[in-house]
């Protein structure tokens, strides 16, 4: 994966990181001890750094007690999502997570974070993005259609995946909501001001929803992440800059990543939360949760911030919603026996380690039930930068690629992605970040042709209507006479592009 700065990027746009997957079961129970509440001792230390905490619990007739002994223990109750058995605490305990583990009805408990809650701020958080030029824009301008919106003609992507025949006929249902869960969404921009859903949007930097006006938005140079990502989802069809993969349906904005940059489970379980209760049909997580970039079961901490995530996944899914995720921008196989990661945990001192990613896995995207997406560029290959894995990407999207890789037909100019930006404006970026979107657009296409279809059978149809495409071996992108990854599998199923490439025609044929 590429980096940007010395720290390393969590959101999934070139150069930053992974993507977050949904779940659908609780991970096995720890050896948790059968210790009561009222065994936790009164006095504590506090003089330890100011951490969130995860705990997880039994649920029921426990719920109470487990809070008592949190206090006890020297937690705060930020907040409590009873309905899977999550509470976000705050303390300067240094023993908290080790004593509240050991409290009856607690089946795991951990730190999500490896700094304190006021962290130095940095100033390279914003991904690597290329502007748009004023001659490329009027240049579009003067080329595009009657029914096109001006900056259309630079968006590659849309025909790449028969977007622009699908609008033809179908732009999708204002009644399906797309979640973006990331850095914040611009909703005054003028391309998505028109489908914007504010009863759906907050901000859960926090834990805690936050729906105060405008509280959804990134603050004045924190990334436009989030607002491009929505763009490609869900820009209106209005005459105005560019066009969506579904420009019929409503885009909210849960806010998750904090001023730092960084996405703390805490506000992802919030995120998934809030958009289960608020009737989303569809989430796009374009990140991955700090600070570790693969959370081992096995670990005490990362094993709770993993069961955690679980739950909030399936909630959602139960819910009704669709979760999409992006499959990270490392170019590693997802699929391997074991990956070395040196960039954890990336809020303090890292370290390397060598993991196995079906025990530790990248959330959410590898977790079950999620829809994790690999990214294509221009030519329709696996950019460059794109993650893979047989049996762990699901499908694939175009995300962008160097443009002297993978070189757009014209008019397009840019082998990246066209969408929109704070303040107005726009801008290309590249990325699994933006590979997700494009998937989540033709989800709600799905949603809204079937709006009485399970998220089972949502993702059933998704799947059908990927168009095959087998493996690109030998697999060189830069030309340099080196292979860069090996694919594994056949024309219909591969780790290279899942069950094949998205296809929003047949989304509202169908």
């Amino acid at each position: 994966m590429a980096h940007l700065g010395t720290r390393r990027g969590r959101v999934l746009a070139l150069p930053v990181g992974l993507a977050l997957t949904a779940s659908l079961g609780f991970l096995p129970a720890g050896a948790a001890s059968a210790a009561q509440a009222d065994d936790v001792p009164a006095a504590v230390a506090t003089d330890g750094p100011d951490l969130s905490y995860v705990v997880n619990t039994d649920g029921g007739r426990y719920t109470a007690a487990v809070k008592k002994a949190i206090a006890a223990a020297g937690g705060t109750v930020v907040t409590s999502y009873d309905a899977i058995g999550v509470i976000v605490v705050h303390s300067k305990n240094p023993a908290f997570a080790e004593t509240v583990r050991a409290v009856k009805g607690v089946q795991s408990a951990g730190a999500t974070r490896t700094a304190p809650l006021s962290p130095v701020a940095t100033t390279d958080v914003d991904e690597a993005a290329e502007p748009l030029t004023a001659a490329e824009a009027r240049a579009a301008a003067a080329q595009a259609d009657a029914d096109q919106d001006p900056l259309e003609p630079l968006q590659w992507s849309l025909p790449a995946i028969k977007a622009d025949k699908a609008h033809e006929s179908y732009l999708g249902s204002s009644r399906v909501t797309v979640a973006v869960i990331d850095t914040g969404v611009d909703d005054t921009h003028p391309d998505l001001a028109p489908n914007f859903d504010r009863a759906a949007s907050a901000n859960c930097v926090t834990g805690k929803a936050d729906t105060s006006e405008g509280a959804w938005r990134p603050a004045p140079g924190e990334s436009d992440h989030g607002t491009h990502v929505a763009g490609t989802i869900a820009a209106a069809k209005n005459g105005v800059g560019v066009t969506g993969v579904a420009p019929g349906v409503k885009v909210s904005g849960i806010k998750v990543s904090n001023p730092d940059g960084y996405f703390y489970t805490e506000a992802v379980v919030c995120g998934f939360m809030w958009a289960a209760e608020h009737g989303v049909e569809v989430t796009n997580n374009s990140y991955y949760v700090d600070p570790w970039l693969y959370n081992c079961k096995n670990d005490p901490d990362q094993g709770a911030l993993v069961e955690a995530l679980q739950r909030a996944t399936r909630y959602a899914e139960r819910k009704g919603a669709v979760n999409v995720a992006a499959a990270g921008n490392s170019r590693t196989d997802l699929a391997s026996d074991s990956v070395t990661d040196r960039t954890s945990p990336n809020d303090s001192e890292t370290v390397d380690r060598v993991v196995d990613p079906s025990e530790c896995p990248d959330i959410p995207t590898m977790l079950p039930g999620v829809v994790t997406v690999a990214a294509t560029g221009a030519k329709d290959l696996k950019a460059s930068f794109s993650n893979y894995g047989l049996g762990v990407v699901d499908i694939a999207a175009p995300g962008g690629d160097r443009t002297e890789y993978q070189t757009p037909e014209g008019p397009a100019v840019n082998g990246r992605i066209l969408s929109t930006t704070v303040n107005g404006g726009y801008n290309y970026k590249a990325g699994t970040s933006m590979a997700s979107p494009h998937v989540a657009g033709v989800v709600a296409l799905i949603k809204s042709k079937h709006p009485y279809a399970t998220p089972g059978m949502v993702k059933a149809l998704l799947y059908a209507q990927a168009d095959d495409k087998a493996c690109t071996n030998p697999y060189d992108i830069d030309g340099d006479g080196t292979v860069d990854a090996e694919c594994e599998g056949g024309k219909r199923y591969n780790g290279f592009y899942g069950t094949g490439m998205v296809d929003a025609l047949d989304a509202v044929r169908w």
